[in-house]
């Protein structure tokens, strides 16, 4: 291109776009035309109207039809018709046949594509599912043929778990774990039919297939495997294959295939999976259960976390490193799904059920949508693992046989508090009450007989607590007149000195009695919970509470009260109810064995608080932790009186005064304290002359 042409193109540009400009239409010639077109739309609305009064419709077009043919042709002879959002057409004898029912109206296909109906409304709806479902028919392209169908159930069952397959996705439709019941049906249905779906979604680069749409070919391999197959065009097959464990509750999942390259390419290497379910109600006692319910996850690798989504309230999460497995997680029954590679990603929603119909029978409604490594040309691309139970320590801890190259942690399913805590109940406390389970059947001894041993190790520190606190009540009317004597804020270090002095006579330690409470706090956090998580308590009865994992309700109201109801609930618990008034003597016996400070008048109205906060916090837990608390601190009382039977304020007494008698060698914390004393002084003394001299002066 030369230099004139150039110049000659541009002219010719600069020349189209000013007579563009200048012929570009005036704002009021805009709205002219504006007004011209919905003039024209408002005539071709009335021209409908009259059309449909008149009983002209919509038809379907011949494409339309013609795509109708050919899919209906191309479906299997057994399954030659179309089953989608009330669209029920079949090929018979060349001809096509059926109904299509919209907006509670039936239309039949010969008045679906008649010009003219007496109902045009319902017609139009009709031809537009026709439209509709072809589209769906068109798009799913070589599984098409699997749209239609029958759905049947296939049941596999073990002496442990009865599941029962659905045809209609493939998927595991209802799950009863034998051996427990609900509070008030005399089997656990984990989920049923309809509460529990899920999905895998193929791709290529043009269609998504999702399997949950499809109907699939049952195929009992032997009483503990079945095989739900979708025959595919060009010989492939897709499909996946239950294997129920033998005498456990898991159940093996695999994606089996065959030339599925012809359909999905191979660089499509991952599949969507999408798993909905609503957790059902099994306890009598809703509000704790619904605290213990939600969505939990572990991240993958040997170190990887269990985490949950929050237990309380809606909760979205997005989870973008990789995870081993996610499960619909119960107080005490959990449905685990646990990928023998990883999922890539997963996006994890959580709602809670209240302001709905479910309330009463559901729980939470859980989504989690995530992705698995798929590839078209192995036979295997994915397994999975489907833990259907009870949420029982030894028996999760054994299912890490089914991950040999990492921890499962399972058992981070029943949550026994952070780390020390954790430590302390399955070192201690769960071998002890399994260890106890041998020899007694009712859990009501268990609880007792665990108490007693509980008390027994810990007595030496109970001992010395009581020690402690007695040598204090002892000497208190000594501290009081130190403290008479030196009343004097420039006397404080005198005071401390003598104090401390009398302490050390009497081999009294201020801190005595708080270190041993301390170092007894973490067996008392870690039963907290323990009880409420044990499922060895679900359903056993002791005395009158019928039910030791939840409330033991001996009076109920309709009512709500105001600010604590979500808490206190609309009951009382007869072993929370003990608990408390035995906390009420406890307090009480406590306060009069201690000395009481003057500089805090208000401490004992607060200890008298504490029982009641506990009554408000404990009284919708189980009944069997509350039982274990009334036991404990009956124990504790006797313990109580029994250390008075050792100490005595003589015994005391004579202990000071062989103190007193013995050569005294100052610790150096006392010559420490002793020489801070002097500074002090001179200090003062220096601060007396520097008065007195400014005095004379004036």
């Amino acid at each position: 291109m030369d230099k004139n042409t150039l110049i000659g193109m541009l002219l010719m540009g600069v020349v189209i776009f000013g007579f563009m400009w200048l012929n570009q239409p005036s704002e009021a010639e805009l709205a002219e035309r504006q007004r011209q077109l919905d003039s024209i739309a408002a005539v071709q609305r009335q021209d409908n109207r009259q059309a449909l009064i008149a009983g002209n419709v919509d038809t379907l077009s011949n494409e339309d039809k013609t795509l109708l043919m050919n899919v209906l042709q191309n479906l299997p002879a057994d399954h030659a018709s179309i089953n989608n959002e009330g669209v029920m057409l079949s090929l018979q004898d060349g001809k096509i046949s059926g109904t299509v029912t919209v907006a509670d109206t039936t239309v039949t296909w010969d008045e679906v594509t008649a010009a003219t109906s007496a109902n045009p409304a319902a017609h139009n709806l009709a031809v537009q599912a026709v439209q509709r479902a072809l589209d769906v028919y068109a798009k799913n392209g070589s599984f098409a043929a699997a749209l239609t169908g029958t759905e049947e159930l296939v049941t596999l069952e073990n002496d442990s778990l009865k599941v029962e397959l659905s045809t209609k996705g493939g998927i595991i439709a209802r799950a009863i774990l034998k051996g427990y019941k609900t509070y008030k049906t005399p089997q656990l249905v984990l989920f049923d039919k309809g509460d529990n779906d899920y999905s895998f979604t193929l791709s290529n680069n043009t269609q998504r297939f999702e399997t949950k749409n499809f109907y699939f070919t049952p195929k009992k391999l032997n009483d503990s495997t079945v095989v739900m197959n979708l025959q595919l065009d060009g010989g492939a097959q897709w499909g996946l294959k239950y294997t129920l464990v033998p005498g456990s509750y898991m159940v093996r999942m695999e994606m089996v295939q065959q030339h599925m390259q012809r359909i999905i390419p191979l660089n499509i290497n991952l599949v969507d999976l999408d798993w909905h379910q609503k957790i059902s109600r099994h306890e009598f006692g809703k509000q704790f259960e619904e605290r213990n319910s939600g969505i939990y996850y572990k991240f993958a690798g040997k170190d990887g976390e269990v985490k949950n989504t929050s237990e309380s309230g809606h909760d979205e999460k997005e989870i973008k490193e990789k995870i081993k497995w996610v499960s619909a997680k119960n107080q005490f029954f959990s449905t685990v799904l646990i990928t023998d590679s990883v999922f890539s990603t997963a996006m994890l929603a959580s709602q809670d059920t209240k302001d709905t119909p479910d309330y009463d029978n559901y729980l939470k409604d859980i989504n989690v949508h995530t992705m698995v490594p798929y590839s078209s040309d192995k036979a295997t691309p994915a397994s999975f693992y489907f833990y259907l139970g009870p949420n029982r320590y030894h028996m999760l801890s054994s299912y890490d046989k089914f991950s040999p190259k990492e921890d499962l942690k399972l058992t981070h399913l029943i949550p026994l508090g952070w780390k020390l805590f954790r430590w302390i109940n399955t070192g201690i406390i769960i071998p002890v009450f399994d260890w106890l389970g041998k020899f007694m059947s009712n859990y009501g001894l268990i609880i007792l007989v665990l108490t007693i041993i509980l008390k027994i190790v810990l007595s030496p520190l109970t001992y010395k607590t009581y020690i402690s606190q007695a040598k204090m009540r002892f000497l208190a009317p000594d501290i009081a007149k130190i403290n008479e004597k030196y009343p004097n804020q420039e006397d404080a270090l005198k005071k401390q000195q003598k104090t401390m002095e009398l302490y050390r006579l009497a081999g009294a330690n201020p801190m005595g009695g708080c270190l041993p409470m301390l170092l007894q706090m973490p067996i008392l956090i870690a039963m907290f919970t323990f009880f409420p998580s044990s499922i060895e308590l679900r359903g056993q009865s002791f005395l009158w509470a019928n039910d030791l994992s939840a409330p033991d309700k001996i009076v109920e109201w309709s009512t709500h009260i105001p600010f604590i109801s979500s808490t206190f609930g609309n009951h009382i618990s007869l072993f929370c109810l003990l608990m408390t008034v035995t906390n009420i003597i406890y307090t009480y016996i406590t306060t009069k064995s201690q000395a009481q400070s003057q500089s805090m008048p208000g401490m004992k109205a607060m200890m008298y608080m504490m029982p009641l906060m506990f009554l408000v916090f404990f009284n919708n837990y189980a009944s069997g932790l509350s039982y274990y608390y009334f036991i404990s601190l009956l124990i504790t009382i006797l313990q109580v009186y029994s250390c008075r039977l050792f100490v005595t304020e003589d015994k005391v007494r004579a202990t000071m005064a062989a103190n007193a008698a013995k050569p005294k060698k100052k610790s150096k914390w006392m010559a420490r304290l002793e020489e801070a004393q002097k500074m002090q002084q001179q200090q003062q003394r220096a601060q007396q002359q520097r008065s007195a001299s400014q005095r004379r002066r004036r």
